[in-house]
């Protein structure tokens, strides 16, 4: 038997052996900082269970993954009309997408007819400038009945160059929201019992991790993807009592959950919505005390606009505001209204801004929307615009654009389905430096539930929420027994694209911008546009791989 290793990019997907012919890497250059991402192809001639060793002087920097295959069984919106090279495959099936961390020489994997991969993650913080080989190697499992004392085997070595100029820290705003209630779902444990503040920590650090530097934060259960009438679990921090019309509030768990946030190195706290989901027409599900019962005093059937609302939010939206101030963290905080309202709701959000800005001293409003109007009338501070829909927005040059997609973006732009190419998920960096976008929104950091919150799912079973997303759409890293959460490789790709960005501005340093997209234009052989790039994926790889060269030139000068 033989085994036979290759070393390729981090944006290729190793599902069949279409990966054998892709081009290898055997070098590359990082920039003091930078977290550098391949993988090792591993293929057999006869079905084989196999173990793995890493060796290399900075191995302590290096983090190993077996490439697992995801559950994909809702690729693609059926009926929807796509460009040519959106997915991979339509048919539902099985995806590289999990990366299960390699910690000790007893992991063990199978290798048959098909290749599996595995993930090599370099974290260059703290290494010193200079080249370090990498070298993988895989040999068979011995087995009790060998009759000869030969274990098959094979290695490769990989050259990584870090640079002495440092990768700048990460100035992209990234939120993926954050479904503290899905946790205790999956893992079966009780809100905000000590088993669910040991994942929540998991969690934030696993999004901290992938590049999240805000984390939505449910001072009170985020209105979000909740058919009507229905509750989810309920995982309010704020403990409220009435007495008449009087409201007090008790931030103890929010200020443990802020403290959590803090240790995992979280910037900026995204404060959940305040109004239903798209068009403001409910209050959110809200549990608070009175006569010494809980019950929610809030929901569906409170229209956003009431009287009994609004007297709630002049008191609790203050005293939310002078906590955060008390806490010190006030200048890291932005708000919502409500999630995606369309034109219709206009009139809504107004009174809801109008409401709410007056009592936030300034702190930003934040909302996914893709309507100019809600900016252009000052009922928004930052306009998150999908991706599909950015032009205007574009035209009008706001300091603080930010962006997001999620199911519906599906023609042309760069999403993160599972069935995509990696490439389409990366060249949103790209795409960011270009247009001077300064932050991103996607909602599925852990979203564990069907489509309107019916009922929890297991992730390993469906990754489109019941066939109501594209497969991948709902979430970007998943549960686990040991380790709480692990990531997607999607999630790392995505990394690598927020790194990108500051690659390009570390460029720009020396050359300006303009000729930084000049340059990655040239190379592409057209410009780049939020729906016009190189379908491929060696483009993104091989230009950034000269730009830090470049650098490396300018900086030795």
């Amino acid at each position: 038997m033989q085994i036979t290793l290759k070393q390729i990019s981090s944006l290729v997907k190793v599902r069949d052996k279409a990966a054998l012919d892709a081009k290898e890497i055997l070098k590359a250059t990082a920039l003091s900082g930078e977290e550098y991402s391949y993988q090792v192809v591993v293929s057999a001639d006869v079905s084989v269970r196999a173990r793995v060793e890493m060796t290399s002087p900075i191995v302590e920097h290096v983090e190993l993954y077996y490439v697992r295959k995801a559950v994909m069984d809702y690729p693609y919106y059926i009926g929807r009309e796509e460009d040519d090279d959106i997915f991979i495959t339509k048919e539902p099936g099985l995806m590289p997408d999990i990366l299960m961390p390699i910690e000790n020489q007893n992991h063990c994997f199978h290798v048959a007819d098909v290749p599996e991969s595995l993930w090599v993650r370099v974290k260059t913080k703290d290494v010193a400038p200079g080249t370090y080989p990498i070298t993988i190697r895989v040999a068979r499992e011995p087995h009790v009945i060998d009759q000869c004392n030969v274990t098959p085997s094979a290695e490769i070595t990989f050259e990584l160059t870090v640079l002495a100029e440092k990768m700048p820290e990460q100035r992209t705003k990234f939120t993926q929201w954050f479904h503290a209630d899905c946790i205790a779902n999956v893992h079966n444990v009780e809100v905000y019992s000590e088993a669910h503040w040991a994942l929540i920590d998991r969690y934030i650090a696993c999004a901290a991790d992938v590049g999240i530097n805000m984390i939505l934060t449910p001072v009170i259960t985020p209105p979000l993807d909740t058919s009507i009438g229905l509750r989810r679990r309920c995982v309010q921090l704020v403990k409220i009592t009435k007495t008449g019309d009087k409201y007090t509030f008790d931030f103890s768990r929010v200020r443990r959950f802020i403290s959590l946030l803090d240790k995992n190195g979280i910037k900026y706290i995204e404060i959940m919505h305040l109004f239903s989901q798209w068009g403001l027409r409910s209050a959110p599900n809200i549990l608070i005390e009175e006569d010494g019962k809980e019950d929610f005093l809030f929901g569906w059937d409170v229209s956003g606009q009431s009287e009994e609302y609004k007297n709630f939010l002049l008191q609790f939206v203050p005293a939310l505001v002078v906590f955060l101030k008390e806490e010190g963290v006030f200048e890291r905080c932005y708000f919502h209204i409500s999630d995606e309202p369309n034109v219709e709701s206009l009139a809504r959000y107004e009174y809801g801004s109008e409401l709410i800005k007056p009592m936030l001293e300034g702190a930003p409003l934040m909302d996914a929307l893709s309507h100019l109007e809600f900016y252009e009338r000052g009922y928004t501070d930052m306009p998150i615009c999908s991706v599909g829909r950015l032009g205007p927005f574009l035209e009008k040059k706001l300091e603080n654009q930010w962006t997001y997609y999620c199911c519906t973006m599906h023609k042309h732009t760069t999403n993160r389905f599972i069935a995509q190419p990696s490439y389409r998920n990366r060249v949103i960096g790209l795409q960011m430096y270009k247009y001077n976008i300064m932050g991103f929104l996607h909602w599925g950091y852990n979203y564990y539930n069907e489509q309107g919150s019916r009922y929890p799912i297991n992730p390993y079973m469906t990754t489109s929420s019941e066939c109501a997303f594209p497969s991948g759409d709902a979430f970007s890293v998943y549960p686990d027994e040991n380790y709480g959460a692990i990531p997607s490789l999607r999630a790392i790709v995505f990394k690598e694209a927020l790194q990108d960005i500051e690659i390009c501005r570390t460029l720009e340093k020396y050359i300006g911008k303009d000729a930084v997209i000049s340059f990655i234009e040239s190379e592409a052989g057209a410009p780049i546009t939020l729906t016009d790039y190189p379908r491929s994926d060696d483009f993104i790889v091989d230009v950034i791989e000269k730009m830090k060269r470049k650098i490396a030139e300018f900086a030795a000068k």
